[in-house]
């Protein structure tokens, strides 16, 4: 069993940052991989950024060049830097976990960039 808890995610500009947190407890040997998700309003969720088990980066054309995704592993934390943030980046956003064929979930983050 992993926990997932999330923090960072709040209201802002067009044009500005967050970082957001996740960290991961309980069963965490063996996790394939990390990542963040992001569904917004109406729309299905989406891979945003993603350690792969080969421990490659992976993200999506929308956010290349303005997120970066990182992780701290002593504090079993991974973060999103979100920098330039556009109104089309308002989501809640989710950590997301696969360890031993099982996907595990944070409650999400809500993450609102007005314009």
């Amino acid at each position: 069993q992993v926990q997932l808890v999330e923090s960072g995610g709040g209201l802002v500009q067009a044009g500005g940052s967050l970082r957001l947190s996740c960290e991961a407890s309980g069963s965490i040997f063996s996790i394939n991989s990390m990542g963040w998700y992001r569904q917004a309003p109406g729309k299905q969720r989406e891979l945003v950024a993603k350690f792969t088990s080969g421990g490659r980066t992976i993200y999506a054309d929308s956010v290349k060049g303005r997120f970066t995704i990182s992780r701290e592993n002593a504090k079993n934390t991974v973060y999103l830097q979100m920098n330039s943030l556009k109104p089309e980046d308002t989501a809640d956003y989710y950590c997301g976990v696969l360890r031993g064929a099982q996907t595990y979930w944070g409650q999400g983050t809500q993450v609102t960039v007005s314009s």
